[in-house]
């Protein structure tokens, strides 16, 4: 069965970017139902002894969207740190590397990465996800769709469901992914294209 992760930070210490209120729902409500809901539909199938990212390769329909909802919020929540200076967070990284080699700045990088998430039509995520070689690309998909289902590996994502940036910046899209940047841990995201 699966668990609500842990979330490596207190709710509040995301605030101003992402307040406590957003966190408690988002986090504490959306996500579980999705936890929740999953477990249910997953109850006595094929799908009950499979890993996360597996179910979300083979599945389709009601448990598709639940699984890849999980793992669309553990990738997106758990990329998150508490506000620091984001130059010396990037500083002699492979991955800082490579979003320079392939989208000429990290400057242009971010500027493409808020555009596509800014103007996804409807719910889903915007993602930064590396090829089989290793090329970055930025990624729209719709509802619970993850760059894992075509063969791409997810590296950093942008939640663009109205319930993640609402509470705090009404219909301000562009804004909530502008305010995201400072909160990223690029350790992890690092971790993410190396593994």
């Amino acid at each position: 069965m699966f668990q609500l992760i842990n979330l490596p930070y207190a709710p509040e210490s995301l605030e101003p970017a992402i307040s406590r209120e957003t966190i408690g729902f988002h986090y504490g409500k959306h996500l579980q139902t999705y936890v929740d809901n999953l477990n249910k539909l997953i109850a006595g199938t094929e799908y009950e002894s499979m890993p996360l990212e597996e179910i979300v390769c083979k599945a389709q329909g009601g448990i598709f969207n639940n699984a890849g909802q999980i793992l669309n919020h553990n990738l997106y929540f758990l990329q998150f740190m508490p506000m620091k200076s984001e130059e010396s967070a990037l500083n002699g990284l492979e991955i800082t590397r490579a979003v320079i080699r392939d989208f000429g700045s990290l400057e242009a990088f971010k500027a493409e990465f808020e555009q596509k998430g800014a103007t996804l039509f409807g719910s889903g995520w915007v993602w930064l996800a590396a090829d089989p070689d290793g090329k970055l690309v930025i990624m729209q998909e719709p509802n619970a769709g993850n760059p894992l289902t075509k063969g791409f590996k997810p590296l950093l994502t942008m939640d663009v469901w109205e319930h993640a940036y609402y509470l705090d910046y009404q219909n301000r899209r562009a804004a909530h992914l502008q305010a995201l940047w400072p909160l990223i841990n690029w350790q992890e995201i690092n971790r993410r294209y190396q593994s």
